[in-house]
């Protein structure tokens, strides 16, 4: 019902504000660009998508995720037949368990949920789709209300929407694209903000949920992953952004061979037959794909209503005005609108962060704002449509509260961390 609600709100107060637009300020070609708008087209004010437009997108998207969901969950196949899911559950066992008290000791979802746990802190986002929807589809096959999200389903998305990701190389290699004197130097708060987020997450649904979090092995198992995190921060942060390019191939991407490896290997040990297991597991990630389109087109439709009718613009407007008049730096607010866009899609936040650095420049205060904000979240509703598309949940509960005040938390802690760090 709150997703309802929400995607209600989206295209009601898109519409309206555009008819204001049209009607009291002379924007009479507003309606037109908002459905037939296409932002290739360079007689298009607004140089973007219009809903027709972006149906297309949303189904260009989930065709190409095709490829990729076969690829993954055909991998998942096979290491769930040779009991690799299992061993994994084993290992992250003692602390899931006490973040998802309803699942089963040794339940394949928590091999799954440290896979896409895995895959987003090294900033894979191909391979940590298919892994949270396998997670996804495990945690429904233990959800009693089939159409309503389970406690388990809504603290594993919104610990997935927080974003941990320990190196943004693409914002860094936006930034040094654009000529930045520095380009890693949002590294450290990108990694703060989606510590930051991540924790608030946890202790936001584990509030809700009455889960005690000051259990010693919790505490034990953050406090250790928060000193690996801290020794691999040591190292980057004596490499230049060539350095941490390279490094972050070597790492993200040397470690998904290392999987499929581990992953053959211990089918061929088991005696399984690997391709047949493999095909299997794909045809899954095509159904999958097929399943996420009405969810994603709907979402991304209100998404680009909000955009074209220019309502981003009056909030932004309105936000400066206040901090103005209340006699506050306002040097934040030319950074919000890659916050304020992130949740709903990734690529306008980023469209929007290299709009930011082009206007004022690489160095300024309010692009390297807006680069923390790009590399320190998720798309939160981009998440909600597909993963809770993929097993046909309709009440989502109070996920989706939950992931925007963990994101609201964030875009504080983003602003205080740009000032301390560069005044």
């Amino acid at each position: 019902m709150a997703l309802s609600r929400i995607w209600s709100a989206f295209i009601i107060v898109a519409i309206v504000v555009a008819s204001i637009k049209c009607f009291f300020f002379g924007q009479s070609e507003i309606f037109n660009w908002m459905v037939i708008g296409k932002a290739d087209d360079p007689a298009n004010p607004l140089k973007l998508d219009g809903i027709i437009q972006t149906c297309w997108v949303a189904v260009e998207l989930c065709l190409k995720l095709i490829g990729i969901l076969a690829l993954f969950m055909g991998l998942m196949s096979i290491a769930e037949r040779a009991g690799g899911i299992r061993l994994l559950s084993r290992i992250v066992g003692p602390f899931f368990s006490k973040l998802f008290p309803d699942i089963p000791k040794g339940h394949p979802s928590m091999g799954h949920m440290i896979m896409n746990f895995s895959a987003n802190l090294l900033g894979l986002d191909n391979a940590a789709t298919p892994f949270g929807l396998k997670a996804m589809e495990s945690l429904q096959e233990l959800n009693p209300s089939k159409d309503v999200a389970s406690n388990a389903q809504i603290m594993f998305l919104c610990l997935h929407a927080a974003g941990l990701n320990l190196i943004p190389v693409s914002v860094i290699a936006i930034r040094a694209s654009q000529n930045a004197s520095n380009p890693t130097d949002i590294f450290i708060p990108c990694l703060i903000v989606t510590f930051v987020g991540t924790i608030t997450a946890m202790m936001i649904v584990s509030f809700k949920q009455k889960i005690n979090l000051l259990q010693p092995v919790v505490i034990g198992w953050i406090l250790s992953i928060s000193f690996i995190i801290a020794l691999l921060v040591l190292y980057i942060t004596t490499l230049n952004a060539d350095g941490i390019k390279s490094f972050s191939g070597i790492l993200s991407n040397g470690l998904i061979l290392l999987v499929f490896l581990v992953i053959i290997l211990g089918g061929l040990y088991k005696k399984i037959d690997v391709f047949d297991a493999f095909v299997d597991g794909a045809k899954n990630g095509f159904d999958t794909a097929i399943r996420i389109v009405p969810y994603l087109v709907g979402m991304l439709v209100a998404i680009s209503l909000l955009r074209t009718s220019g309502t981003f613009d009056v909030v932004i407007n309105g936000i400066k005005t206040l901090f103005a008049s209340l006699g506050a730096d306002t040097r934040f607010v030319e950074g919000l609108p890659t916050a304020l866009i992130r949740p709903l899609s990734g690529g306008a936040a980023r469209g929007m962060m290299v709009s930011t650095m082009e206007t004022y420049g690489p160095d300024s205060f309010a692009s390297r704002l807006s680069g923390i904000f790009q590399g320190a979240s998720d798309t939160t509703f981009y998440v909600v449509a597909v993963y809770f598309g993929a097993v046909s949940i309709k009440n989502t509960r109070y996920a989706i509260g939950a992931m925007l005040l963990a994101d609201l938390v964030g875009v504080c802690t983003a602003i205080g961390l740009a000032y301390l760090f560069f005044g």
